[in-house]
């Protein structure tokens, strides 16, 4: 018997976030799918693949420490992006 693939199609992302929101008592819109999918592609590629999750995280941890407001998620992620976008390493500065 074969392992089920562990990536996940577009529309059971939906799923396991309504999942997640029902497990920790969150709004569909505590939850911003777009934004943090868009977070994870800026700095994987402005940073490196690996800083994805953890950037994701800290624009939680930031977001939770401000409020945790939908408008503090945004601006958690729109600074952490910024970042990204400037970020040059020493290999490539």
């Amino acid at each position: 018997m074969s392992e089920p693939p562990r990536t996940l199609p577009p529309e059971a992302l939906n799923e396991w976030a309504a999942a997640l929101c029902t497990q920790f008592g969150l709004a569909p819109e505590d939850v911003p799918i777009p934004l943090i999918l868009d977070l994870a592609r800026d700095v994987a590629v402005g940073v490196a693949r690996p800083a994805a999750p953890f950037s994701a995280f800290v624009a939680g941890l930031v977001a939770g420490r401000e409020g945790g407001s939908p408008a503090d998620v945004q601006a958690a992620a729109d600074a952490i992006t910024a970042l990204a976008r400037t970020w040059k390493t020493e290999e490539t500065a």
